[in-house]
């Protein structure tokens, strides 16, 4: 499920991110953090790629019976290292 604020991140001109690619993040990408006493309940971050191999890191909430997309951008390199 798509939390709205993961709408609206996605469809920003600069990313225009496609659920297709934010499948190919959760099912091949690598959890990079891990927030289990996250307010909203545990969730994690998700690094993975989308088209031509370009950086997306996904943050989503496994729920009982749904994962919630919460929020997918494009990682500022200035801010995360690639390894």
């Amino acid at each position: 499920m798509f939390i709205p604020h993961a709408v609206r991140q996605m469809s920003r001109p600069d990313r225009m991110i496609k659920t297709s690619e934010i499948r190919d993040v959760i099912k091949y990408g690598e959890i990079i953090e891990n927030y289990p006493e996250d307010a909203r309940g545990h969730s994690c971050l998700v690094f993975g790629f989308g088209e031509n191999t370009r950086f997306i890191h996904v943050v989503c909430s496994p729920k009982k019976d749904y994962l919630a997309i919460i929020t997918a951008y494009i990682p500022d390199s200035n801010q995360w290292e690639k390894t």
